[in-house]
């Protein structure tokens, strides 16, 4: 892979990290975190989604994009070890801000196809 692919491809994740925020946001989360990364890892997003009178969620968001979807949607490429270290963030990301432990929390997958209008957002995309 060329060194002008490999920083293509940084900056397209980059551009639809920041789409996802701005739609995420639109539907409502409050985005607290970009980029957060730990030994082992780093989650894209990690937001807030207020329920009204029901106890507040924390959502750690991963964001995926594909050209196309030939080898599978970009969710589908979430795979066992990837949730491992999604996972292990997310620990530490909550040994760090203790404020959220009492918190529900989430983790999701927002899917972006080259073609698409919309991300695919899966919500509860898998579980501890």
């Amino acid at each position: 892979m060329s060194w002008f692919s490999i920083h293509n491809k940084r900056d397209i994740g980059q551009q639809k990290e920041a789409q996802a925020k701005q739609w995420l946001s639109q539907q409502g989360l409050k985005i607290i975190a970009e980029n957060y990364h730990c030994k082992g890892g780093e989650i894209d997003l990690i937001a807030i989604e207020s329920n009204g009178s029901f106890e507040d969620t924390l959502v750690f968001i991963e964001v995926k994009y594909r050209k196309q979807n030939d080898f599978g949607h970009p969710s589908e490429f979430v795979n066992a070890n990837k949730q491992r270290h999604l996972i292990h963030c997310a620990q530490c990301y909550l040994q760090q801000h203790p404020q959220y432990g009492h918190y529900a929390m989430r983790f999701d997958v927002i899917g972006y196809l080259a073609d698409a209008e919309q991300p695919e957002w899966i919500q509860n995309a898998f579980g501890i």
